[in-house]
């Protein structure tokens, strides 16, 4: 990895926690796909896992006060589900079918029927929330257009949202890698140490100056910004998943 790249990534890797400080959401999204373009998907899988949970973990602590802890243990009981079926196949899909999923959740839980996917966050739902997320961060590398849109749809005002779903993706990201680690030996090696330190310092950066930013918004313009920002990058990664898969021989 040369300088110019670490520096440029570093940027990108600000600018995203920045994002996912005000709105809790959207900048994983971005940032997973850069390095799906970047780096084979086990190595981009690990990197974005290392830099999500300092991004989330940061938020969690400057948010605690807000996370709403009940949920959050059913919330793990699901992910643990997920990971241990996915662990008996180390299954690891391609960019274009990553992205193509990665694109499309957002649209398949908004047509799901309000039976479905009610406004509330009891036990049960939050603990199927964590399996179907967990599957999609071990497909995709990221929960983001599931979790985000089941949390924008429950009652929880802004602050809520951000800290209960900021503990959550600690979590669901040291699963992921804890799963791709078992790949770590074979695929991480053009990754150098130094970099994740870097990458870390960088997401705490952006998380901190995006808190100041998400206390001028209201709840009504947090809720409408976050759904147009996974709307866009929805849209985007479907098509750029279609153009990878229209060129694979």
């Amino acid at each position: 990895m040369t300088i110019f790249m670490a520096a440029a990534l570093s940027a990108l890797m600000i600018g995203t926690a920045l994002l996912s400080g005000i709105f809790g959401m959207a900048g994983g999204l971005i940032l997973i796909g850069v390095l799906l373009t970047l780096f084979p998907v086990p190595q981009a899988m690990i990197l974005h896992a290392v830099t999500q949970m300092a991004s989330n973990g940061w938020r969690a602590v400057l948010w605690w006060r807000h996370i709403r802890w009940q949920s959050i243990g059913f919330y793990v009981a699901g992910c643990l589900v997920a990971v241990g079926l996915w662990s008996l196949t180390l299954y690891v899909p391609d960019k274009a079918v990553a992205l193509l999923m990665l694109g499309c959740s957002p649209f398949l839980i908004r047509a799901m029927p309000e039976k479905i996917l009610p406004r509330t966050f009891g036990p049960g739902q939050v603990a199927l929330t964590g399996l179907f997320s967990m599957t999609l961060m071990l497909l995709t590398g990221v929960t983001g257009p599931l979790l985000d849109t089941m949390f924008l749809r429950s009652p929880l005002e802004r602050r809520q949202i951000i800290a209960t779903k900021a503990a959550c993706q600690v979590f669901g990201h040291g699963f992921k890698l804890f799963y791709f680690g078992a790949l770590i030996a074979q695929q991480a090696e053009g990754i150098p140490l130094w970099f994740f330190g870097l990458a870390v310092a960088s997401s705490i950066v952006g998380t901190s100056l995006g808190r100041l930013l998400l206390e001028r918004l209201s709840d009504t313009q947090f809720r409408r910004w976050s759904n147009r920002l996974i709307t866009v990058l929805a849209f985007y990664y479907v098509g750029y998943g279609l153009v990878l898969l229209a060129h694979i021989p």
